[in-house]
């Protein structure tokens, strides 16, 4: 279910999580931040957001995305973020959808500029494949959470899945 209130985030917590995300309904109600920091400390308030390069036609650059990136934000990315940390925001999270599930490592670009733009913690998701594509984000950006997924369920060069089931029980 998605966050739209405070209230909504203040349950969560409530139940025992730490922190909370919003990503669209932040896009759509930036207020909705604030409040929810109010509610449940900024600590807890993290902000997600869905990137994707823009082509040249449009200016270039990165647009922020949401509905699975089918829907394309008027904001820019670094309005966006400095409008959220100053509302309450306490962490990004930036996925990088043109390198979601490629394996070919993390836009080091983009990374770089939302760095130098927030001294918030920040966790990068979309490109990685190799311990090294961590690395090499670590060492070009600094402290920064490096999340990854493809590469610890893709193995080989066919890219398999082993999936195993455990027999029922007998009950």
């Amino acid at each position: 279910e998605t966050v739209t209130t405070a209230r909504q985030a203040a349950d969560i917590i409530g139940i025992g999580f730490e922190k909370v995300s919003v990503s669209a309904a932040a896009l759509a109600r930036p207020a909705l931040i604030n409040e929810m920091a109010q509610e449940i400390g900024r600590q807890s308030v993290v902000v997600t957001i869905d990137v994707k390069s823009s082509s040249l036609l449009m200016g270039g650059g990165h647009r922020i995305v949401t509905h699975n990136a089918k829907t394309k934000s008027p904001r820019k990315v670094l309005d966006f973020l400095a409008q959220a940390e100053q509302l309450g925001a306490g962490e990004f999270v930036i996925n990088s959808v043109d390198r979601d599930g490629m394996m070919a490592g993390y836009d080091l670009d983009l990374a770089a500029k939302i760095r130098g733009a927030t001294t918030l913690p920040l966790t990068f998701l979309g490109g990685a494949g190799t311990v090294d594509h961590m690395a090499a984000l670590i060492d070009r950006v600094g402290t920064v959470g490096a999340a990854a997924g493809s590469m610890f369920v893709f193995k080989g060069t066919y890219r398999a899945v082993l999936i195993s089931y455990e027999k029922p029980y007998n009950i």
